[in-house]
C-alpha cells in the first residue's frame, strides 16, 4: 500500500506527532508513506517526498509541521484535476488529510464528488471541528494563554490595572473560555454570547467598588464588540482579506481597552497573544492525542474505510463520516453555563 499525508490550513502544535504516528504505523505493516508539501498545494504541484522512520525520528516534540502548511483549496483554485493526476501518477491508495474544519470539507468533497480515497485527522488550536470532542493543538494553546494570563495577573494587581487579553479562536470562544476559567479571569467575551461594553464597564466598576483594584478580561479575537444590545461589529486587522480569502481577525483587545478606559476611568492595558499560541512544543496531552488520531486514521486506510475522520469521543478514538463534520463546533453550552455561574460571562 502507498499512501500520502498532508497538513493543511494553519499550523498547530502536534502536527508532527500525528505525521510520525502515521509513518511508523504504516511502516510497521510494510507500507509506504509520501509526505505532501504545503497542504493541498503540494498535492496539485506536486511536491512529494518519501517519509520513513528516519525522517520522523525526534519530531514528536517539535511544533509546526515538517511538511509545511497552507490554506490552498483545490476547488477554489481549479486544481482538482491536478490533484487527481498526482494520485494516478503516484499510484496512491489514499490521502490522509490533517487539517481543520475547512480541510475536512475539502477532503469530503474530494471523496464524494471525485471518488478520491481520503481520511481526515482533526487539528486546530480553535477546537472548532464538528464530530470530535477535542482537536490536538487546543490543549497547548490553552496552556500558553493560561500562563500568559497568570503573568498579567501579577502585574495587574501590582499596578491596579485592568488587563484585556486577546486570544485566538477564529469564530469560536473555546480558547478564551477555557483559559479564562483556568486563570481565574474576571470577565470573558466570546462569539457565542452577546455581551455589551456597558455591561463589562458595570462589571469592572462594581468589582472595583467592592475593593478589588484590578481586573482581568479575556476576549476572543472573533467576538463581536457590542456597544449596545444587538449593535456591534467584529474587529479586523484590515479590510483586506488574506491570500486565500479569509477574514484577518485581530485587534479587538485594543479597541475594547480604549472603551473600558473611557467608561471606567481606570487604567486599562491590552495584550494580544496572537500566533504565540500556535507555536512551540506541544503539551503531552496534544502529543498523545495527535498520535492516537494519526494511528486511527492509518487503520482506517489499512481497512479501506474512506470518507471518514478520526475523532475523539469520550475516552476513545473512533471514526466519523466526513459528511457529519460540516460546520463549526461552538462552545459547549455547559461551559457557558459554568462561566455564567462563576460570574465571568
Amino acid at each position: 500500500m502507498k499512501l500520502a499525508v498532508l497538513t493543511a490550513g494553519g499550523d498547530c502544535p502536534g502536527l508532527n506527532a500525528a505525521i510520525r504516528a502515521i509513518v511508523l504505523s504504516a511502516h510497521a505493516d510494510g507500507n509506504q508513506v509520501l509526505g505532501i508539501g504545503h497542504g493541498f498545494k503540494g498535492l496539485a504541484g506536486p511536491d512529494l517526498r518519501d517519509l520513513g522512520p528516519e525522517e520522523v525520528d525526534g519530531t514528536i516534540a517539535q511544533g509546526g509541521t515538517i511538511l509545511g502548511a497552507s490554506s490552498f483549496d483545490p476547488f477554489r483554485e481549479d486544481a482538482v484535476d491536478a490533484v487527481r493526476e498526482t494520485l494516478d501518477r503516484e499510484s496512491l491508495d489514499a490521502i490522509i488529510v490533517i487539517g481543520g474544519e475547512h480541510s475536512m470539507e475539502i477532503a469530503r468533497r474530494l471523496e464524494v464528488e471525485h471518488g478520491l480515497p481520503t481520511v481526515g485527522v482533526p487539528k486546530t488550536i480553535d477546537n472548532d471541528v464538528v464530530g470530535t470532542d477535542l482537536t490536538f493543538g487546543f490543549d497547548t494553546a490553552v496552556q500558553i494563554a493560561t500562563e500568559a494570563i497568570d503573568r498579567l495577573h501579577t502585574t495587574a494587581e501590582s499596578h491596579d490595572r485592568v488587563m484585556v487579553v486577546e486570544v485566538m479562536g477564529r469564530n469560536t470562544g473555546w480558547i478564551a473560555l477555557w483559559s479564562a476559567l483556568a486563570a481565574g479571569a474576571d470577565a470573558v467575551l466570546i462569539p457565542e454570547v452577546e455581551r455589551t461594553v456597558p455591561d463589562l464597564i458595570e462589571t469592572i466598576t462594581r468589582r472595583h467598588e467592592s475593593g478589588k483594584d484590578f481586573s482581568i478580561v479575556v476576549v476572543a479575537e472573533g467576538a463581536t464588540l457590542h456597544t449596545a444590545p444587538g449593535v456591534g461589529e467584529r474587529v479586523t486587522i484590515s479590510a483586506r482579506e488574506d491570500h486565500y480569502g479569509y477574514e484577518r481577525l485581530g485587534g479587538i483587545a485594543v479597541e475594547l481597552a480604549r472603551l473600558l478606559d473611557a467608561g471606567t476611568g481606570f487604567e486599562v492595558r491590552a495584550t494580544i497573544l496572537g500566533h504565540i499560541q500556535r507555536g512551540g512544543s506541544p503539551t503531552s496531552t496534544d502529543r498523545v492525542l495527535a498520535t492516537r488520531l494519526g494511528n486511527t486514521a492509518y487503520e482506517a486506510v489499512r481497512n479501506g474505510d474512506f470518507g471518514v475522520m478520526a475523532a475523539l469521543r469520550g475516552a476513545e478514538t473512533t471514526l466519523v463520516p466526513l459528511a457529519e463534520t460540516a460546520g463549526v463546533k461552538k462552545v459547549d453550552p455547559e461551559m457557558v453555563s459554568l462561566a455564567d455561574r462563576l460570574g465571568i460571562i
